[in-house]
């Protein structure tokens, strides 16, 4: 919308073009939605706790956490309405990738929606079922993909990008483009959904991968800067920097009221989405593996969830005390506040590296 305006305002005074740069545009983007997401925390917060929306404590988990008990829950709705209000005023319209986004934020929070929903009104932390959550993520995601394919330019979607060489780029068939980006956006949906275990562990490690994404995709969609780097030019993508900026705001917003101790936690309703939006902008952007690095995070409380089903299963033995992982350390004696903060520093890190890799060709 603040595009178009000065789109509409240049022909009264050239000035006003300053509102179409990417940059001012960004910046709009992520305060607006910083000031709307710390405006609405404690609306939101009155209203769940009115309404006794309220978390399911897992009794199987460390003891400190029954002290949770009753802290409201689908907070993510602060990260969603921010998100989505921000990038409505400053993005382009015109840009198919930021309706893409705003179908998989609107769809993927249903699913969350849901999922929460059943877990407050059966007072219990199981939720939607396993199967029916991973369908409807299937289905959405592949709703999504196809909608890339039918609106990016001939051949700027079909390439897979394997980082440390400017060789290793490689074109895909239509049929292995959706089975991985399939993959990619139900894996980090659910990755980011067993991180968030922790006050503020997942919504930080998710607004510093956004502003790397971002940064990957405010490269790809210029020229100069593509070639400079050795990566493929996509016109649509520089747009995308928009919408990772309103998501930054929009979470640091809801970090003020999530950190330690936490004032409302996001649900499965931010989690579920926040990963389906980071999946989708890896895919977007074709850095799916730039992406996993900057993730290592989600990708190990991932692993040590399957690790631990896996050896119980095989040799009824548990690897770790408690999955996901970061439950292992707490019952080490890690206190709470350590262990997010030391997965903090962590995706820092990763993300530097993974961003190091675009010039490492």
């Amino acid at each position: 919308m603040i595009e178009l305006m000065g789109t509409w305002l240049m022909a009264y005074d050239p000035g006003f073009n300053v509102l179409r740069y990417l940059t001012v545009r960004t910046i709009g983007g992520t305060l607006t939605a910083l000031l709307l997401s710390i405006s609405l925390g404690p609306i939101i917060i009155k209203l769940l706790t009115s309404i006794q929306f309220s978390q399911s404590i897992r009794h199987d988990g460390p003891e400190s956490h029954l002290a949770k008990s009753g802290t409201p829950t689908m907070g993510g709705l602060i990260i969603i309405f921010s998100l989505l209000i921000s990038t409505l005023l400053w993005s382009d319209f015109q840009n198919p990738y930021i309706w893409i986004l705003i179908f998989v934020t609107i769809s993927f929070a249903s699913i969350g929606f849901m999922d929460d929903w059943l877990k407050i009104k059966e007072k219990s932390s199981k939720g939607l079922n396993g199967r029916y959550k991973i369908c409807l993520q299937v289905i959405f995601s592949l709703i999504a993909m196809i909608l890339m394919l039918k609106v990016s330019p001939e051949g700027n979607s079909q390439f897979f990008i394997l980082p440390f060489n400017k060789e290793f780029i490689f074109i895909i068939s239509p049929i292995v483009f959706l089975l991985i980006s399939i993959f990619v956006i139900v894996g980090s949906s659910n990755a980011v959904n067993l991180t968030d275990g922790l006050d503020g562990l997942a919504i930080l490690p998710s607004v510093l991968i956004a502003g790397g994404l971002g940064l990957i995709a405010y490269a790809m969609g210029n020229q100069i800067i593509a070639n400079y780097l050795f990566i493929p030019f996509h016109p649509f993508t520089g747009e995308l920097i928009v919408f990772c900026g309103a998501l930054i705001g929009a979470g640091i917003g809801f970090l003020w009221y999530n950190t330690y101790p936490a004032q409302i936690f996001m649900g499965d309703l931010g989690s579920l989405t926040l990963g389906g939006i980071l999946g989708t902008m890896a895919v977007l952007v074709r850095h799916e593996i730039v992406f996993a690095i900057m993730a290592g995070v989600f990708v190990m409380e991932t692993l040590s969830v399957i690790i631990q089903v896996g050896s119980f299963k095989l040799r009824g033995k548990r690897v770790f005390l408690m999955a996901p992982i970061h439950h292992h350390f707490e019952l080490k004696g890690w206190a709470e506040p350590k262990v997010i903060v030391r997965f903090w520093i962590i995706t820092f890190v990763l993300v530097l590296f993974a961003l190091a890799t675009l010039k490492l060709r």
